[in-house]
C-alpha cells in the first residue's frame, strides 16, 4: 500500500474526507473547524495527489476501485473499520464505493462522478485537464493572479461559484496541487471505464449533495443520481459550485454534522 498523508483533528466518531481529481486534502479546510468539535476528522491526500506519493504500478491504477482499495488499507492501518465517509467528485465516487463494500457507516458525496452521459464525462475530463495545463504554464504568475478578486474569478470560476471568497494563498496552493499531481492522468483516464453506479442502500444512510452552479459536473447530473439512487437523501446546494466548501461552508458542515 502507498502511505497516505493526512491531517487529523477533533474528537468523536471518525469522519474521513476524500478530495477529488487534481485536488488535495486542504480543499476541506473551510469546514474543518466546524466539524472537529463533533468528529475525529481525517482529511487525506489520495495516492498521487497532494503530498501522498504515487501508488505502485498495479492493474487498474487510478480507478475508483483501486483508489478505494488504497483508502481501505489506510483505514486498516488506523484501526478504523467503518467510519463516516465524505467525498468530493472523484472522492464522492470513492465514498460511494466504500459504502457499497460495507466500509462506511454513512456516506456523503458532493457532486460524485459517474452520473454523467458520455458527453458529460468527456466535458469533465477536458475542462479539468485544461485547468491543470493552465496552472502549470502560469505557475510563476499564480501569486499575482490570485492576489486580486478579478484574477481568482478568472482562474477559479470553473470550481467555485464565489471565487472571491477564496484565500489567495489557498487558491495558489490548490492550483499548484492540480498542476503537479502525478496521479492525475491515470485517474482522469479511468473515468472512461467507470460503470454506472449500481448501489442498493440497505443499511447505511447516503446523502448526495450538488451545487446548482457546478460547472464541472453540472447540476443536471443530479437528476440521474436521484434516479439511480432513489433511496439516498438528495440535497441541493443553491448557488454553490463544484467545490462548495468555500462557497457555503455552513451548509456543507451542517450536512456532515
Amino acid at each position: 500500500m502507498t502511505e497516505l498523508v493526512y491531517d487529523r483533528r477533533g474528537s468523536g466518531p471518525p469522519l474521513v474526507l476524500i478530495h477529488g481529481l487534481g485536488s488535495h486534502r486542504q480543499v476541506w479546510n473551510p469546514i474543518l473547524d466546524d466539524l472537529a468539535p463533533r468528529h475525529d476528522v481525517i482529511a487525506l491526500d489520495l495516492p498521487g495527489f497532494g503530498e501522498s506519493p504515487l501508488w505502485p504500478p498495479a492493474p487498474g491504477a487510478g480507478s475508483v476501485a483501486h483508489l478505494a482499495d488504497q483508502v481501505e488499507s489506510f483505514l486498516d492501518t488506523l484501526g478504523i473499520p467503518s467510519p463516516e465517509v465524505a467525498g468530493s467528485s472523484l472522492g464522492g465516487g470513492i465514498a460511494l464505493e466504500l459504502g457499497r463494500r460495507g466500509r462506511a457507516r454513512a456516506v456523503t458525496a458532493f457532486a460524485p462522478i459517474g452520473f454523467w452521459s458520455g458527453a458529460g464525462r468527456r466535458w469533465c475530463q477536458s475542462v479539468v485537464t485544461a485547468a491543470r495545463i493552465a496552472a502549470g504554464r502560469l505557475d510563476a504568475r499564480l501569486p499575482a493572479i490570485m492576489a486580486s478578486s478579478t484574477g481568482r474569478a478568472a482562474f477559479c470560476s470553473l470550481f467555485y461559484a464565489r471565487p472571491g471568497r477564496l484565500d489567495p494563498a489557498d487558491a495558489v496552493s490548490a492550483a499548484r496541487a492540480l498542476a503537479a499531481a502525478p496521479g492525475f492522468a491515470a485517474a482522469r483516464d479511468a473515468f472512461t471505464d467507470l460503470p454506472p453506479w449500481q448501489y442498493e442502500q440497505t443499511t447505511i444512510p447516503v446523502t448526495i449533495a450538488w451545487g446548482t452552479r457546478d460547472a464541472v459536473l453540472p447540476f443536471t447530473q443530479s437528476r440521474r443520481a436521484r434516479a439511480q439512487l432513489p433511496q439516498a437523501r438528495h440535497v441541493t446546494l443553491a448557488g454553490c459550485g463544484h467545490l462548495p466548501f468555500a462557497d457555503d461552508p455552513a451548509a456543507c458542515a451542517d450536512l456532515l454534522r
